[in-house]
């Protein structure tokens, strides 16, 4: 009997001693999970976010494309339209009809994205990558921004701008050889 109380009370011991400590605060509190109203602050931080990038990476392909206002008024005061090239990456080809709806309807997208740019406005017409944009824009920061958003799209290798701008006065292309 005596062996089964020595046996017993260290069991008994050992099964009470985790009972009657109080539980240790751990270091890191657990993460809040964040409420409905904060992520959606959070969504439109990173909205605000890349539309600044997409706009300031706009603002450089227009300078680098020589689509200032000056660059395309200098343009239609020589002739008439705006036409900028791009070079094919490797691998990238010229398509066909199906290729030719597809880069009209990403363009109009862009267009339609633009809160200054009107898909009715403008009209969009692609031949194995060539784009010609016809119609009219408020601005001439509007055509540089027209011919920029189809020059950056897949497939597109000339873009020639043909926009008027609305309530212009008009720019005449100079006679060749005038200058």
């Amino acid at each position: 009997m005596k062996s089964i109380v020595c046996l017993s009370l260290p069991l008994a011991l050992f099964v009470t001693a985790g009972c009657s400590e109080k539980a240790r605060p751990t270091d890191t509190p657990p993460s809040p999970t964040p409420t409905i109203s904060q992520r959606a602050e959070n969504a439109v931080d990173k909205t605000k976010e890349a539309a600044v990038n997409t706009k300031d990476a706009i603002a450089a392909k227009l300078v680098e494309w020589k689509l200032t206002p000056s660059d395309i008024k200098e343009d239609l005061q020589k002739t008439g339209r705006v036409v900028r090239d791009k070079s094919l990456a490797a691998g990238e080809k010229i398509g066909g009809t199906m290729d030719n709806a597809r880069i009209v309807t990403v363009i109009n997208g862009k267009y339609i994205a633009d809160s200054d740019l009107s898909a009715l406005k403008i009209n969009v017409d692609a031949d194995n990558g060539v784009v010609t944009l016809t119609g009219k824009v408020d601005s001439l920061d509007l055509v540089g921004r027209a011919v920029a958003l189809a020059l950056n799209t897949e497939g597109v290798t000339q873009v020639v701008g043909i926009l008027k701008v609305a309530d212009a006065a008009p720019i005449t292309a100079e006679a060749p050889g005038s200058m």
